[in-house]
């Protein structure tokens, strides 16, 4: 049975689509991996015609559906805000990635985030990802203190920079061709991959 991986926060812009692309990437190496996108942007979705090793899938799904997925793992990428989805999304979900980048209006909106996952008694199964983390900034540890106050809520060790090739990530097919990304990505999978086992 599939290990399902839900990318979720209630605030747009944190690159939850980017994170979610490069993780299925890393596992892409080594198991069946398919995305999810029920962003109705579809960012996700349009790539179907050019990445070649990830079943992609739109928008329109339900339950059933996910379930019926044939995969080793499924990464799922929700809309910045709190759907009714949301629901039967956590409580499917082996992990909840909750990806936020270290600013203090993205530490506002993560307690919207946090206070659902509290509500729906699923915190054991999230993990606080920092994402498009700026460099030489003591802000970062700043936001890391105040996560910490987020109880029960698990702060990833490994976090990813805020490095253009992150962007680029989805028209290149992943980072593999930039060392430090591709370690920081890597590093991120083998620390999820441990928590899922």
């Amino acid at each position: 049975m599939a290990k399902i991986i839900l990318i979720t926060h209630q605030k747009g812009g944190v690159g939850k689509s980017t994170l979610a692309f490069n993780l299925a990437q890393s596992f892409s190496q080594s198991c069946s991996v398919a995305i999810v996108d029920l962003d109705p942007q579809g960012s996700l979705a349009q790539l179907e015609s050019i990445v070649k090793n990830i079943e992609i899938y739109s928008y329109a799904i339900n339950e059933e559906k996910v379930n019926a997925i044939e995969a080793d793992f499924i990464f799922i990428d929700t809309p910045p805000y709190l759907t009714n989805h949301l629901s039967w999304l956590v409580n499917l979900a082996d992990l909840i990635i909750i990806p936020t980048k270290a600013g203090v209006l993205d530490l506002m909106a993560i307690q919207a985030t946090a206070s659902y996952m509290y509500e729906e008694k699923v915190v054991d199964k999230c993990l606080i990802v920092l994402n498009m983390v700026k460099p030489n900034t003591t802000l970062t540890l700043d936001i890391l203190v105040e996560l910490e106050k987020l109880k029960e809520i698990d702060i990833a060790k490994n976090y990813i920079s805020d490095l253009v090739i992150f962007t680029r990530s989805v028209l290149n097919q992943g980072v593999n061709r930039h060392l430090k990304a591709k370690k920081q990505i890597e590093q991120l999978s083998e620390e999820i991959l441990l928590r899922l086992l």
